[in-house]
């Protein structure tokens, strides 16, 4: 049974990585380490990670240098043979999301996966406010600045090795970034798989106020122009 490395980056996120958590323990998939990528909370996240964290294999907590330098903590800690990632205010759809994720992976010429997410309100995460709805992406698609879910993605740790981590260059976009590197530039053969796998709650830093929508804008367009996108 292959195994599954999920990482979870947080700061502070006392009032929902409880979710996080519980969604990964109730994963009918057993073979999953759950790695924990703390960026020095002074609340109690940490607390309730030891906790609820009942599938986390393991956990630090330090400064960083945001979310981008927790995630390749996350990856070079990580020992799976597929990565996904499961943010602080993030959990899962379904508690088989993860059994239909390793089941592609069965087929060896697949080298990612990903699906649909909902975001929801940040206070009741059962009100559904926005469907990102993904598909088979094309080229074209992506010239347009269309890409997957990053949440819904799933990799095999065979392409971080050949294509590299998460640029931290980005502040805001190192994961859209990351996509255009592997989706675009290298052509990974990606199977999406038309179902809900993620509620994200909305808002976070690039879904905020005019100053951080321009920056973000500005860090994805150097983006493009850094993966060959006119």
């Amino acid at each position: 049974m292959k195994k599954l490395s999920l990482i979870t980056a947080c700061f502070n996120s006392a009032a929902t990585i409880s979710d996080t958590l519980r969604s990964v323990n109730n994963q009918t998939y057993s073979n999953i380490e759950h790695i924990v990528v703390d960026g020095g909370s002074t609340d109690e996240t940490m607390e309730i990670v030891a906790t609820f964290g009942e599938r986390v294999t393991q956990s630090v907590s330090e400064k960083d240098r945001g979310i981008y330098d927790a995630y390749n903590k996350g990856l070079n800690l990580s020992s799976g043979e597929i990565i996904g990632f499961i943010n602080s205010d993030d959990y899962y759809f379904s508690n088989e999301v993860i059994e239909k994720v390793m089941k592609i992976f069965e087929d060896s010429s697949i080298d990612a996966c990903h699906a649909n997410l909902v975001y929801v309100d940040p206070i009741d995460s059962r009100k559904v406010k926005r469907l990102w709805k993904s598909w088979n992406f094309e080229k074209s698609d992506m010239e347009r600045g269309s890409i997957p879910a990053h949440p819904t993605v799933f990799v095999r740790r065979t392409v971080y090795e050949q294509f590299g981590n998460f640029n931290l260059k980005y502040k805001l976009v190192a994961d859209y970034d990351f996509l255009l590197r592997v989706f675009y530039m290298r052509k990974i053969n990606s199977v999406y798989i038309d179902d809900i796998w993620v509620r994200m709650r909305s808002g976070g830093a690039t879904g905020g106020n005019l100053k951080s929508i321009l920056s973000q804008n500005r860090e994805i367009r150097d983006a493009q122009k850094n993966n060959g996108i006119n």
